[in-house]
């Protein structure tokens, strides 16, 4: 695309795209796949004859891919001429003249018209189409017409489209044969519709990174086909509704990066299939369910940046067999790290960073095979660090301990080069050996070991008794030796 410096007066217009690819063969109301996207193409303002430059470069040639993306690269655009928007048209692709240019305002593509462009059984959108995305001017998505295709419909999405805003229609409720609802990164708002709950064949209902707001309704429940549900990255409130563990069948959970808050419903442990739960950066409080430990499927559980306020002894974290990731750094924690923590044999990551926990840190973690990262700093833990160097050198920077006050770390450490950073050292004790402090321990232990010699010109009454009693003896011995020999 050419840089907006060599074209300072540019400017914008928007283009509609529809596509509906159906079957070979003929008419039919089997529709495959609809979808409606907001394109907007960049216009230059330019002098030149429209006989001479019908259409921009890079126009024409994302317009080409564009078109190939529907109806397979055999298509080449050879026959038009100057191009779709000259003397030789293609019936579906609407243009306007402005500025010295033609622009693609239009495209429908498949079983429309007479000579309309079939779409191919791989149809796609191209990259190139979705770059021309600039625009003045919001649209928004249709409400009425959504009846007519109400048995038909399998797959609707939005994707990337900043320009389109407004609301979901609630007439997306008389899809009943819809099984894939995406609507991601758009500029919608408003609040998610009850209506989505009679989609009862759904599988997939992606709101990601829009503008949502308000409560998830409790009608979702009724959608015990749903594999995926993510609403992350918008600005729902209020509380997980108790019907969210009726989603029996459900495998990916994000509501992550919400406004939600409440108490967590013990419900949430009916998600047996569940393998990704993502509550990160919310309001929920209360403190965790017991029931967390009942989902055996989880291999990912991201609870970060939620005021829990609980006790991580309440869970049996040993139950959660599958589990590799677990986040509960931000959680208001308290308590000790319980030891079935340490009991979880896929464990790849660990955080519990800027918590309240407290006590020894089990040594234990250093015999799950599988961790690579464990977080820990910013806590209240006390005591000495018990892990090999070996373990440092296997997580390096990915183990953190560093501000908690009252923990240290073993001097032998230090000559390591994988010493945990922010952990002090521990002071040296200097207490005296048990054996010179006890006279009959020493005795016990001399008696023991009759061959030991004792290097030592210190206050021990005993050794200096030894020492005595061996230097008579061998003098006697060699005065006996010499009476001999004379």
């Amino acid at each position: 695309m050419t840089n907006k410096e060599h074209h300072p007066n540019m400017h914008h217009k928007k283009a509609i795209v529809s596509a509906i690819c159906m079957e070979d063969g003929p008419k039919s109301d089997d529709v495959k796949l609809l979808v409606l996207v907001g394109v907007y193409i960049i216009m230059y303002k330019a002098a030149a004859d429209a006989s001479i430059s019908p259409m921009e470069k890079y126009e024409k040639e994302a317009l080409y891919s564009a078109l190939q993306g529907f109806v397979g690269n055999e298509w080449n655009g050879s026959f038009l001429y100057p191009d779709p928007c000259g003397w030789t048209t293609i019936e579906g692709v609407s243009c306007d003249f402005s500025n010295g240019f033609w622009h693609v305002t239009d495209l429908n593509i498949g079983d429309l018209y007479d000579n309309s462009l079939r779409c191919s059984q791989a149809a796609e959108f191209r990259e190139h189409l979705f770059e021309l995305k600039h625009q003045l001017e919001p649209i928004t998505i249709p409400i009425s017409s959504w009846d007519s295709l109400a048995n038909s419909l399998e797959s609707l999405e939005f994707r990337s489209n900043p320009g389109l805003t407004g609301t979901i229609p609630t007439s997306f409720g008389h899809l009943n044969n819809l099984q894939s609802l995406v609507l991601l990164e758009n500029g919608l708002k408003g609040e998610i519709p009850e209506a989505l709950g009679n989609l009862s064949k759904l599988k997939r209902l992606v709101l990601a990174g829009n503008n949502f707001f308000g409560p998830i309704p409790t009608s979702l429940g009724r959608l015990t086909n749903l594999l995926i549900f993510d609403t992350s990255r918008n600005f729902l409130s209020g509380g997980l509704p108790v019907s969210i563990g009726d989603l029996s069948s459900l495998i990916k959970l994000d509501l992550s990066n919400n406004r939600l808050d409440g108490k967590l419903p013990r419900e949430i442990g009916g998600l047996k299939s569940l393998t990704l739960l993502d509550l990160s950066h919310n309001n929920f409080s209360g403190g965790l369910p017991e029931t967390f430990q009942e989902m055996n499927s989880l291999e990912e559980l991201v609870l970060s940046d939620n005021p829990i306020g609980d006790y991580v002894t309440r869970i049996q974290w040993g139950n959660l067999k599958n589990l590799e990731m677990l986040d509960l750094s931000n959680m208001g924690l308290k308590g000790n790290i319980p030891n079935s923590m340490t009991e979880m044999k896929k464990l790849r990551f660990l955080s519990l960073s800027n918590n309240i926990l407290s006590g020894i840190i089990p040594s234990k973690f250093e015999n799950v095979s599988t961790i690579n990262a464990l977080y820990l700093d910013g806590n209240d833990f006390t005591g000495k660090l018990e892990f090999s160097p070996r373990f440092y050198s296997k997580l390096r920077s990915r183990f953190r301990a560093s501000e908690n006050m009252n923990l240290c770390s073993s001097l032998e450490l230090t000559s390591t080069r994988h010493f945990p950073e922010g952990v002090k050292q521990c002071e040296q004790e200097s207490t005296v050996d048990s054996k010179d402090s006890d006279p009959s321990l020493k005795d016990e232990y001399l008696s023991q070991n009759p061959h030991h010699i004792i290097a030592s010109f210190g206050h021990s009454g005993h050794a200096v008794s030894r020492f005595t009693f061996c230097f008579v003896a061998r003098m006697i011995l060699m005065a006996l030796l010499s009476i001999i020999f004379l």
